[in-house]
């Protein structure tokens, strides 16, 4: 075998492990937020905000595709669900009785305040 042939193959297989193995780890990630987003929703944590907000969109990266689970609303959807609630700006936390949380939180703050683990497996 050539080595220019042996070089390109081993190029190849490094290329497709970044690829591959990285959204690998994505997903083991996302299957861990499934159960933390789930918990989130089965104690009427919501979040509001807004599609246009930096912070929302980011504060939705951190989710992932679990986010899905995440209970949701758009504020300029949904003025008066947002002004009755006392949202003042994006994004929003608010539980069911009354307890907010402004602006981009981290995870860790959310499971925190929620006692909802983020080792949950979703399960």
């Amino acid at each position: 075998m050539k080595p220019e042939f042996l070089i390109g193959v081993v190029i190849i297989a490094v290329i497709g492990w970044f690829i591959f193995g990285s959204a690998g780890n994505g997903d083991g990630q996302t299957n861990l937020l499934d159960g933390f987003a789930k918990c989130l929703a089965e104690k009427n944590i919501t979040m509001y905000g807004a599609a246009w907000c930096s912070h929302c969109q980011s504060q939705k990266k951190l989710f992932g595709d679990s986010f899905r689970f995440v209970p949701y609303v758009e504020c300029p959807d949904n003025p008066q669900k947002c002004l009755a609630e006392g949202v003042n700006g994006y994004p929003t936390w608010i539980w069911p009785d009354g307890k907010k949380l402004e602006g981009e939180q981290r995870l860790e703050n959310l499971s925190r305040e929620s006692d909802c683990s983020l080792a949950d497996s979703g399960n």
